[in-house]
């Protein structure tokens, strides 16, 4: 009996159906036209305003115009962490890839795909050791040296080393050993640095073939042992700024021939950690240069919960060391879940917004044009929301950006 309304729902539609045309076998209807294949679109010329976001389980990053959210294209990237470098001098996008003869196993292969920015379309590749090292987050684990040609690979064994390639000439140059050092860092045409277990910095130069011509190694930076670095730093100019736990500013100056470190100054004042306030977030730093404004994820939180998403983005003023703004963090659970029922705006969303749980945004990234725009991305919602960086005002969500995404980046200026 429970089966009788759907059986009767469905007699209803066949009743209602219009018989098929005079002549034609209902059981064979005539087949759709073959829809044109091989049609390669060109993507939308380079913008300040496109956002990449990163998916672990699509295996791939894919391009979003924020001022309408419309999809602009994707990269497929194989397996494991993808964070593709952008050289708009040359119009191009290098990405570090893996592959594995029989999917997620057998004989692994590592290319450095090349890819065109107008139509995405792969270009060429150039085989490197099977070695790059495969971490969730994605930073600093390439870089491209500020004159563009040349491609430093992070690789983990669990020796460390750095794999060189030259993009312009399309081929590769060949591994640098670096024991007890990790992560790269570009730091001139033909530098780079990393850091070491002590907290100190190698940096490597390069001749101009690409192969190692000098290193340097510097006193530790900071306390390895009671309040160590994040990963996740953010360039401005010949200034690499890196935050501590606790919320120490590291600045490191690379201009010269040695690295120079600034004195550390503190995002927090004594009112915020009583308020246990501290940085949070998987990528929780975004820097605007020409304006000088670092945007930092806070949250409230106990020791060694660095990683759990903001619920705020603090402003600072690299020339004051203070901050100058607080930009709320709107429900982005809540508006996935609306777009999920069709009505992704109105008093549906406002409901949503304030009954369900806000979890956050896990990254941020900042455009840098002179009317920039502040992205903030929600892992659980697979939604990015977008404020004027400027004003701190919300203008709108990116609905459905991925499954599990991860890496943030707004790569055109």
């Amino acid at each position: 009996m429970r089966r009788m309304p759907a059986a009767i729902l469905v007699l209803s539609f066949a009743v209602l159906l219009p018989p098929p045309p005079s002549g034609a076998d209902p059981e064979r209807p005539e087949p759709l036209p073959a829809d044109a294949l091989g049609v390669i679109l060109p993507a939308p010329p380079p913008a300040p305003h496109q956002v990449w976001v990163a998916d672990f389980v699509l295996e791939r990053t894919a391009g979003f115009d924020a001022n309408d959210g419309r999809l602009l294209g994707m990269l497929s990237a194989g397996v494991g962490t993808i964070a593709p470098l952008f050289s708009q001098a040359r119009g191009e996008i290098y990405l570090p890839e893996t592959y594995y003869s029989r999917g997620s196993r057998g004989t692994r292969t590592d290319v450095v795909t090349i890819y065109d920015a107008a139509t995405l379309a792969p270009e060429a590749e150039v085989v490197v050791p099977p070695k790059r090292a495969d971490v969730v987050h994605a930073m600093a684990l390439s870089t491209l040296l500020d004159d563009g040609r040349f491609l430093a690979i992070a690789n983990f064994t669990p020796a460390t080393s750095v794999t060189i390639v030259d993009v312009e000439e399309r081929r590769l140059v060949g591994e640098i050993a670096t024991a007890g050092c990790h992560l790269v860092y570009a730091a001139g045409p033909r530098r780079f640095f990393m850091i070491c277990g002590d907290g100190s910095l190698l940096q490597v130069t390069l001749d101009e073939a690409g192969h190692e011509q000098a290193r340097i190694r510097t006193p530790p930076f900071f306390a390895i042992l009671e309040d160590p670095v994040t990963e996740k730093a953010v360039r401005r100019g010949d200034e690499w700024i890196f935050v501590s736990f606790d919320g120490l500013v590291h600045s490191v100056d690379v201009a010269g021939e040695t690295p120079r470190f600034a004195e550390p100054w503190s995002l927090l004042d004594e009112a915020d950690r009583g308020a246990s306030w501290r940085i949070g977030g998987v990528q929780h730093l975004a820097v605007h240069e020409a304006s000088g404004r670092l945007y930092s994820l806070m949250h409230r939180g106990g020791p060694d919960e660095h990683k759990v998403p903001g619920t705020e983005i603090w402003v600072y003023d690299l020339e004051t060391r203070r901050r100058v703004q607080t930009i709320g963090i709107r429900n982005l659970l809540g508006a996935f879940l609306a777009q999920q029922t069709g009505t992704p705006g109105g008093a549906l969303l406002w409901l949503l917004e304030r009954v369900v749980p806000n979890p956050g945004v896990d990254s941020i990234a900042v455009s840098q044009d002179a009317d920039p725009r502040l992205f903030g991305l929600s892992r659980s919602a697979g939604t990015v929301a977008v404020w004027d960086a400027r004003s701190g005002e919300f203008l709108r969500y990116l609905e459905n950006v991925g499954i599990a995404p991860g890496a943030l980046q707004a790569p055109w200026r």
